[in-house]
């Protein structure tokens, strides 16, 4: 009954994750109560571009600032390493109260180089981002009958040669009247609920209210220059401002100030707080998603006819026919063994740099396991847009918590292929603890200079870097020592047969074995390319990716194909008599990452072909190499793996002398 319940809700469970391949939203923080009259702030984000990916302060431009100074607001880790930089703006409002022409500020003359940066700003399209109440103002438009949805609004805009900017800002607020927790609701219906007490109402007869939408209407105009002197920020303009999305009005010039104003207009919704960031998240092409699950499924089931028949046809066969024989014509079949039968003497010889591969199979476990543990916790809603930075702060935690895992494998690993030995397990620990981590902050380090050079948020801070380095050497190295001590520990892995002193000379193949190992990448390439085209467009289109649930169902699909893929590839090398299988297993599931390399450059000359600059260019690539290397070593280890144990199981099936 237990185990029937229990599998009963992991049955649920799933359900629930896969039933629409979205992931779930957990609203994040608690809804905040507004009265009317309340103050709202609006923050500004980063000024962000999908021509250059090169992020920018918001007051970077003259932009007006408020009159109390900027602030920067509570920021952590990951919203650091994604670049953002949430500040205070002057745009303030006050619950449920409509305003127009309400005067913020008058730019001193612009200057030469302030007059060529905003122009070229205008010209690498960079968008502004507001934000309020953790919601960013998000912008409609119509093209060809479709409503399209943008978030943030365009710096200006270039018609026939003359730079427009956008100074005057219309704001919508949409609210939901705020709705008392009622515990009654809450926890149960019926008879109970008339035992359980609600919560008492407040004191204040007052209605509140709870933010659930917030858009943006930007305008070019022409304001009056002489009739705001004397006038001070929200102040009313003294004249009609009619906002018009479709014309321009307000040309900029050198030694000319710019005029900044905005209205605000506040519209009761139907909206509740949980379905809030639903515009936001909204994705069409759910059948594409389905559609490239269902190519995988046909890959998977095509593999694992191969390997049933590998498994059923040939080595039960074989495995059978042995057995039935007395040791007299054991002996003579011995003599005339073919195919994987004759490497038994050697197929568990050590492979060349036994070391590496120990220290990329314990790399690939914590990068894997990291994938599968973040990736879970999205799909489960634990992740929220409304948390900015929880995604990358969430996968740095978890790989350095999976630092135990990647020591031991490794560990364990090592002493399996030295027999037990003991000897090294400490240096295996460390490079472990510092090999791709090591190549993570090369790379990044490099591209770090390049976005300090450029001035751009996107740079990481110097006290970031002291802080990462901390925590990779203070608590990733020592776990990644602790899970190599109980890998000491542990009993390693018996060998079923004996090797032979003296190596097995491999007969002379037909085809160079490098060609099948490369070509083997192409069929987990097939299972994840059309997922690959959405999670690109998400890091550099700007385009927000919470299909998280579908991307769990790709991420299990690639692990089943990457092990089939090696699999079939060891049991081919066999059966020419060729027992290097150690590094060729590791490579044919992780040369998957030479293809997504490979679109990557192709999604960049056809997809990113506005992407402006060498800076811009080599940030893409830097980045794509470093995921490559990840999904190299992650994917790799699958591979080896499951061809590990594959080879085990089939020489411990089958005694040899």
């Amino acid at each position: 009954m237990d185990v029937s319940r229990r599998f009963t809700i992991w049955v649920f469970t799933i359900l629930l994750i896969f039933e629409s391949g979205y992931g779930f939203y957990l609203p994040g923080s608690y809804p905040h109560k507004y009265l009317v009259g309340d103050n709202l702030g609006v923050k500004v984000n980063s000024l962000t571009s999908i021509d250059t990916e090169l992020p920018y302060s918001y007051y970077s431009l003259p932009f007006c600032q408020p009159p109390d100074g900027v602030k920067d607001s509570a920021e952590n880790l990951g919203e650091f390493l994604m670049g953002d930089r949430i500040e205070s703006s002057p745009y303030r409002f006050k619950m449920h109260t409509n305003e127009t022409e309400i005067f913020l500020c008058q730019t001193d003359p612009l200057s030469a180089d302030q007059f060529s940066l905003l122009k070229k700003r205008i010209d690498e399209m960079y968008q502004v981002n507001l934000i309020l109440d953790n919601l960013p103002a998000i912008r409609y438009t119509k093209k060809e009958g479709f409503l399209l949805r943008w978030t943030g609004y365009p710096v200006g805009i270039k018609v026939k040669d003359v730079y427009y900017v956008f100074n005057h800002l219309k704001f919508k607020v949409l609210v939901h009247k705020y709705e008392e927790p009622n515990v009654a609701r809450v926890m149960g219906t019926g008879e109970g609920a008339e035992v359980i007490p609600t919560i008492a109402k407040s004191d204040s007869d007052e209605p509140g209210y709870i933010i659930v939408g917030f858009e943006v209407i930007p305008c070019s105009f022409m304001h009056n220059v002489d009739s705001v002197k004397k006038l001070k920020m929200y102040e009313k303009y003294p004249a009609k401002i009619l906002c018009d999305p479709t014309t321009v009005a307000m040309p900029i010039n050198e030694k000319q100030s710019v005029v900044f104003t905005y209205e605000v207009e506040f519209e009761e919704s139907d909206i509740k707080w949980p379905s809030r960031w639903d515009a936001y998240l909204k994705m069409e092409g759910a059948k594409v998603h389905w559609f490239s699950i269902l190519n995988s499924l046909m890959v998977i089931t095509f593999l694992a006819g191969i390997v049933l028949v590998i498994f059923l046809r040939t080595v039960r066969r074989d495995l059978t026919r042995y057995e039935e024989l007395d040791k007299e014509a054991q002996a003579q079949m011995n003599e005339e063994l073919s195919g994987w039968k004759l490497v038994v003497g050697d197929v568990f010889r050590a492979p060349s740099n036994p070391a590496l591969l120990c220290i990329m199979v314990g790399d690939g476990v914590q990068i894997l396991g990291m994938a599968l543990v973040t990736i879970l916790f999205a799909a489960l809603g634990f992740m929220s847009p409304a948390s900015r930075g929880t995604l990358i702060t969430g996968m740095l935690f978890f790989f350095m918590i999976l630092g135990v895992a990647a020591g031991y494998v490794a560990v364990r690993l090592w002493r399996t292929i030295g027999c037990g030995d003991q000897k090294g397990w400490v240096s295996v620990s460390w490079k472990v603890a510092c090999f791709f981590p090591g190549i993570a902050f090369l790379i990044l380090t490099t591209l770090n200079f390049l976005l300090w050079g450029s001035h751009s948020t996107g740079a990481i801070p110097f006290s970031i870097f002291v802080i990462l380095l901390l925590l990779w050497f203070c608590i990733s190295v020592p776990l990644t020592l602790v899970g190599g001590y109980f890998g000491a520990k542990a009993p390693h892995i018996e060998y079923p047969v004996r090797t032979n002193q003296i190596p097995r000379e491999i007969p002379a193949q037909k085809y160079p074995s490098w060609l099948l190992v490369l070509g083997a990448g192409t069929l987990p390439f097939g299972t994840l390319f059309i997922e690959l085209f959405f999670i690109m467009s998400s890091i550099w289109m700007g385009r927000v990716y919470y299909v998280f649930g579908f991307l769990l169902i790709v991420l299990i699909l690639l692990v089943v194909v990457c092990a089939e893929v090696s699999l079939v590839l060891t049991y081919m090398h066999l059966c020419v008599e060729d027992w290097k299988w150690w590094w060729k297993s590791f490579c044919a599931s992780g040369s998957v990452a030479i293809y997504i390399f490979l679109y990557s450059i192709n999604y960049l000359v056809f997809d990113l072909k506005s992407l402006s600059g060498p800076v811009s260019a080599t940030l893409y690539l830097g980045y794509s190499l470093f995921m490559v290397v990840a999904i190299m070593l992650a994917t790799g280890t699958v591979g080896f793996l499951s061809s590990f144990w594959f080879v085990h199981y089939l020489f411990s099936s089958v005694k040899l002398d």
